[in-house]
């Protein structure tokens, strides 16, 4: 039985279940008149981009003690909570990854009981296959804990949901670093226009940190900064976890290797989803038939199926997967697939950040290849500073892969607060 066919059933629940989440709970607040006339009377998407359309109280955690049990049953480490946290979703203006006009989401956590400016955190999440695999649409869990590890300490945190996920319409184009880069800056304007409503300002540098698929967000995202692509917020400093921030050379090759240090299961899962995610920016292939051997497969990237759905309804290996072509296309990438590889691959390339700099990592890691950080090192190294962590032995849920974010997460919170930054300097 095909794919499509198996899992037509789960895909309707699923899209209920999605839909009654996004429209579950109470005290939305709207963007205000001024915002809401401004969106109106303009067409450019330029003009809209990080405008606010809403912001809605998710929880509260009204003192140190219950961030720091918030923390725990997320498997994170709750040493540097000193604060109760609000954490609000905020929706608002941005492009999508052809420049159109479009809407997203994100969660944006704040430090209880300090007042004035805040220091400002930006976190990008790792990957997600269901749309509600996104910051503001949970709790208690794994995607969670760096925003309140972060406003825990004291930092105003933003975390975006990215294109296609939690609230916002389409579907995802995973990896697609210009996107994500302007979902991340967007949500940081929209983000300065909701905190005066409470009591606070936010500081203009921006600590850029953020995940697997996130860390090479947060490097795009701070790149745009320190390019003055806003007139406001500039880059403060940089801490990506486990990149895969040399796609084509280092993390599809990683794919392929038929002695990959990957799980197999991952190699499936990312081969499948850079096919299918670079398809729908890049033109890659003409039909899904071409590339895999059950076109079916495509369908599971919808943002209507989770991961373990996803999963269990993948085939076993590459082989089983992909198409001659398909194997080879990721061999030697060519057409749309090098147009996408282009843009993935340049967040270490051809710019030299002159914030402060730390790239996270662990040995053996299963799902990005340790070369991704090497090569990135090396990179920077040309041109500026970088300092390389190895976060050692780690693990969560059995993966040394989440493992690094849980560590690192508590080591760049740690780092982040000696910086001097913004009125610290």
């Amino acid at each position: 039985m095909s794919v499509a066919r198996t899992l037509h059933r789960r895909r309707r629940v699923a899209t209920a279940a999605v839909a009654a989440t996004i429209l579950a709970g109470a005290g939305v607040v709207s963007a205000g008149a001024e915002s809401g006339t401004s969106a109106a009377r303009s067409s450019s998407a330029v003009t809209l981009r990080g405008a606010l359309l809403s912001a809605e109280l998710l929880y509260t955690l009204t003192s140190a003690k219950d961030s720091a049990a918030e923390l725990t049953a997320s498997g994170y480490d709750p040493g540097a909570a000193r604060h109760g946290v609000d954490a609000y979703r905020l929706v608002y203006h941005t492009i999508d990854a052809k420049g159109q006009p479009a809407t997203a989401s994100g969660l944006f956590t704040v430090p209880r009981g300090v007042q004035g400016r805040l220091r400002t955190v930006s976190f990008a999440h790792g990957t997600g296959v269901h749309r509600i695999d996104a910051p503001s649409m949970q709790r208690k869990v794994f995607l969670t804990g760096p925003s309140i590890t972060y406003a825990s300490a004291g930092f105003a945190t933003v975390a975006p949901d990215y294109l296609g996920m939690g609230t916002g319409p389409g579907k995802h184009p995973w990896m697609d670093v210009p996107s994500e880069a302007t979902a991340s800056l967007d949500l940081l304007r929209a983000a300065r226009q909701f905190v005066p409503r409470i009591g606070h300002t936010l500081d203009r540098d921006v600590l850029a940190t953020g995940f697997s698929q996130g860390a090479s967000a947060a490097l795009g995202l701070g790149r745009a900064l320190q390019a003055g692509e806003d007139r406001y917020f500039r880059l403060g400093a940089l801490a990506p976890i486990s990149g895969a921030y040399d796609f084509g050379g280092a993390e599809i090759p990683a794919l392929l290797a038929g002695d990959s240090e990957l799980e197999p299961r991952w190699r499936v899962v990312y081969a499948a989803y850079t096919l299918v995610a670079f398809d729908r920016v890049h033109d890659v292939y003409d039909n899904p038939g071409r590339v895999f051997r059950d076109p079916g497969v495509e369908e599971l990237f919808d943002g209507m199926h989770t991961g373990p759905q996803m999963i269990s309804a993948l085939p076993r290996t590459l082989d089983e997967l992909l198409t001659p072509y398909g194997r080879d296309l990721l061999a030697r990438p060519r057409g749309g697939l090098v147009a996408g590889l282009r843009g993935t691959d340049s967040v270490c390339k051809d710019w030299k950040p002159r914030a402060p700099i730390r790239l996270y990592m662990a040995q053996g890691d299963e799902q990005a290849a340790v070369r991704n950080t090497a090569n990135c090192a090396a990179a920077f190294q040309e041109r500026t500073r970088v300092s390389v962590v190895d976060l050692g032995a780690v693990d969560h849920q059995k993966s040394r892969h989440l493992g690094s974010n849980v560590r690192g997460t508590a080591e760049v919170v740690r780092w982040f607060g000696t910086l001097r930054t913004g009125s610290n300097r």
